[in-house]
């Protein structure tokens, strides 16, 4: 290469040099992607980098666990229904808990937590049990979806009552339905059709615990 070619290669790099710095670009190593026109369009489509996005920071609807009319409790006989004498156990639901999280495609898990316990009447006998508890969510009249949890209870010799307590989680309620749902949880098989809702206010957390009163009973303590 002869001196004079060399001097032309050298003055294009200069040229070129001070064309990239005068645009922005960077040249070196340690230049920031964001001022790089040729990276942001390959990670962006366009010469500068959009702006970030807000994050979501609204809670989810996460509404207070209802338990329906007449669904807190059931009652084991051995005689006649209704007759207190005759009352072998009473399962009764206690306190509720729930809680919401936003999943990516806008819809939102729902996890919820049920205490209860079961009551020995006047002819009851301790032993094993079982509580029938249905988790039921709800749009209107209309049942999304719906779970029955049989939980094993142990009422010990000598003792009057057993407790349980369990949670059941990843109940997913679709994106369409997010704002406008309702979470039912009552002992028994769950309901197909419900009457349609009160209106109600949206819950702000996304977590609660709520207590069920108990019902009357004429079981012996």
């Amino acid at each position: 290469m002869n001196l004079s070619r060399a001097k032309g290669w050298q003055r294009l790099g200069l040229l070129l040099a001070a064309t990239l710095a005068a645009s922005g670009v960077g040249v070196g190593p340690t230049s920031a992607e964001e001022g790089n026109v040729f990276m942001n369009m390959l990670k962006f489509g366009g010469t500068t980098v959009p702006p970030s996005q807000p994050d979501d920071t609204d809670p989810p609807y996460c509404p207070t666990v209802a338990v329906p009319e007449g669904g807190a409790a059931i009652q084991s006989y051995a005689g006649r229904a209704g007759d207190g004498t005759s009352l072998r156990h009473q399962v009764t639901i206690g306190r509720l808990a729930r809680e919401c999280a936003k999943l990516q495609d806008g819809s939102v898990s729902v996890k919820v937590g049920v205490e209860g316990q079961v009551l020995l009447g006047p002819v009851g006998k301790p032993g094993r049990f079982e509580a029938p508890v249905s988790i039921s969510i709800k749009a209107g009249d209309k049942v999304v979806l719906s779970r029955v949890r049989r939980v094993p209870v142990t009422v010990p010799a000598g003792a009057a009552q057993g407790l349980f307590s369990f949670v059941e989680d990843n109940l997913v309620v679709p994106a369409a339905m997010a704002r406008d749902y309702d979470i039912e949880v009552r002992l028994g098989a769950a309901p197909q059709k419900t009457a349609p809702r009160k209106k109600k206010k949206p819950a702000v957390s996304a977590t609660s615990e709520d207590r069920v009163a108990a019902p009357a009973t004429d079981a012996a303590e």
